[in-house]
């Protein structure tokens, strides 16, 4: 079966919609850091993260149909399903944290938060960089595989980053209980935001495994 799936024409444009939806996350990413320096721009960087939702999601629809249409596809079709999704699930989260933000009305934000936005935007810059080496994913193993350490690492950094937030955050809402709850939400949805991209990290991953 090999040898015939090796003789029939892929469909290769899922390699540009890979990228199409990382370059996604990178706006969504860095419109979450202009968020969280708070202030006036709030409001605004939380309609950006919905429309950049948005764009993800007829992304997902249009990888999703294909899928179902194509033929011969460049790697086995769950794969190309779950790392969709998985994309699709970072700029979820962050649409997830906009909504929390604009729910509580809040318009200053801690230093560990902010932080945690930074950690967002180095892996989305990471994950932007590993959807363009799918392509050629044998040549470029070893960066591909470099670079989901560095996923790895950064999603051990905002473990720290949250525990020391969450302790922060207690200490100073002793009587302040919304105050605490508002800031603990926000502080779990950003963290979570960099777990998404260690699962897409981690899908990449095991689509190298599969194809070395």
């Amino acid at each position: 079966m090999r040898w015939f799936q090796a003789l029939m024409p892929r469909e290769d444009s899922f390699f540009d919609q890979f990228v199409a939806h990382a370059r996604v996350l990178v706006k969504g990413a860095e419109a979450l850091r202009d968020l969280l320096n708070g202030g006036a721009a709030v409001p605004g960087a939380c309609a950006a993260i919905i429309r950049h939702e948005e764009e993800a999601d007829a992304i997902t629809r249009a990888v999703m149909l294909k899928v179902r249409r194509t033929f011969i596809t460049p790697f086995d079709r769950s794969d190309i399903r779950d790392l969709t999704t998985s994309l699709d699930d970072a700029i979820d989260q962050m649409q997830k944290t906009a909504k929390a933000i604009t729910l509580y009305g809040m318009s200053q934000f801690r230093a560990e938060m902010r932080e945690l936005g930074d950690l967002a935007i180095q892996a989305a810059y990471l994950t932007l960089e590993a959807t363009e080496l799918l392509r050629d994913m044998r040549r470029n193993a070893e960066r591909l595989n470099a670079i989901g350490e560095a996923v790895t690492r950064i999603e051990n950094r905002s473990d720290e980053v949250y525990d020391a937030g969450m302790k922060a955050l207690f200490k100073a809402s002793q009587d302040k209980p919304m105050a605490f709850i508002a800031g603990a939400e926000v502080l779990d949805h950003l963290e979570k935001v960099i777990d998404r991209f260690e699962d897409v990290s981690n899908g990449i991953s095991g689509i190298l495994i599969e194809q070395l």
